[in-house]
């Protein structure tokens, strides 16, 4: 006869051999389609790299308002600015004010709910906060400097070359809302490496570098320098963020080979190079003319040097074998050694009240 002290002592043990199993089933974890693991099981870690740049941006926290833009409303109140220098201003100020936004919108409603990993789900939940914030960087630029809203945030749908850029990225969004979509096909997990690396590596790699050139540029002029910090930090923020599509991205094609077929190659390395012109249409839009350092042409050359930058670090070989037409950007980041300047000097990312350049 069993007694209840031996089914008790029964019940222990096989709550602590569940137990056993589960923590022997953390190695188990996968980025995605993971089946074995709970989704919430953040301990231990298996991708130390997502949790690693989780903690970067943390030590990156810095908000908008505590930037003084007092002699950025001085010098747009006056004459100083030439006209093609203002159009370069409101045009990446139409740009980013919206795209951050379709940024986050992507992360929240498309990709985590199909990342099976809890570490990089962390790490989304950094990033979409870093993209509020970004947004409403763009909202307080525009209202320190009394910029007509309208005008500003609605630019995504009246100047062409901000259009298409942003309805190239919000079709990825779409075909990953499906109701009927899953990463469970091949098919399906192909798209969501399109869209990855459609937001990743096209959005945040190639369309938001060539603005943050535009406008440091006029920041080394020591012209409108107050918005100049505010890009700088941004910039940071969207470093951390490609290293870690990057990461993610070279992840799951190391768990899923067979997505990497040499068909899907040739298909992202189109749509990188479509991406490509996108960006020079904008540049041209943005300097229609040139101004003191910046023309358009530049920005061909530009945009191709880190599209090659990018197609290295998926393990795609380069198109171009652009030069760099700003050099003086590597005092800003090095965009050769993206993941280094992150290894190495991650002792510089500490809260805004100490973070000096």
């Amino acid at each position: 006869m069993i007694t209840s002290d031996q089914n008790s002592k029964k019940e222990k043990n096989l709550k602590i051999k569940e137990s056993i199993k589960k923590r022997a089933k953390a190695s188990e974890k996968r980025l995605i389609n993971c089946l074995t693991v709970d989704v919430n099981q953040l301990m231990p870690l298996k991708y130390k790299w997502a949790w690693e740049h989780y903690l970067y941006g943390c030590a990156n926290h810095w908000m908008p308002t505590e930037v003084p833009m007092a002699k950025d409303i001085e010098l747009w109140k006056s004459d100083q600015l030439s006209k093609a220098e203002r159009l370069l201003i409101m045009r990446n100020l139409g740009f980013f004010s919206t795209a951050e936004s379709l940024v986050a919108n992507n992360i929240v409603l498309s990709i985590y709910k199909h990342v099976t990993n809890p570490e990089c789900r962390q790490y989304f939940l950094r990033q979409a906060f870093e993209e509020a914030l970004h947004t409403h960087t763009f909202h307080y630029i525009v209202e320190s400097l009394n910029l007509d809203e309208g005008e500003v945030f609605n630019m995504y749908n009246e100047i062409d070359a901000i259009h298409e850029k942003d309805a190239f990225e919000m079709q990825l969004t779409e075909d990953l809302l499906s109701e009927t979509f899953t990463t469970t096909t091949k098919e399906g997990a192909q798209k969501f490496l399109e869209n990855l690396i459609g937001y990743y590596i096209i959005m945040e790699g190639i369309f938001f570098y060539s603005g943050f050139a535009m406008i440091l540029s006029l920041h080394r002029q020591n012209k409108m320098t107050g918005i100049g910090e505010q890009f700088q930090y941004i910039l940071r923020d969207e470093t951390i963020h490609l290293n870690f599509g990057i990461d993610l991205i070279n992840g799951i094609k190391e768990e899923n080979p067979s997505l990497w077929s040499i068909s899907f190659q040739n298909y992202i390395k189109d749509q990188i190079k479509y991406a490509v012109e996108l960006e020079i249409n904008y540049a041209k839009d943005c300097l229609p003319k040139g101004i003191l350092g910046l023309s358009h042409p530049m920005f061909r050359e530009y945009a191709q040097y880190i599209a090659d930058r990018r197609l290295e670090r998926i393990g795609l070989k380069v198109e171009y074998g652009s030069t760099n037409p700003f050099p003086w950007m590597s005092e800003t980041i090095d965009l050769g050694k993206e993941k280094n300047f992150f290894e190495t000097r991650v002792n510089e990312y500490q809260s805004f009240s100490t973070l000096t350049w």
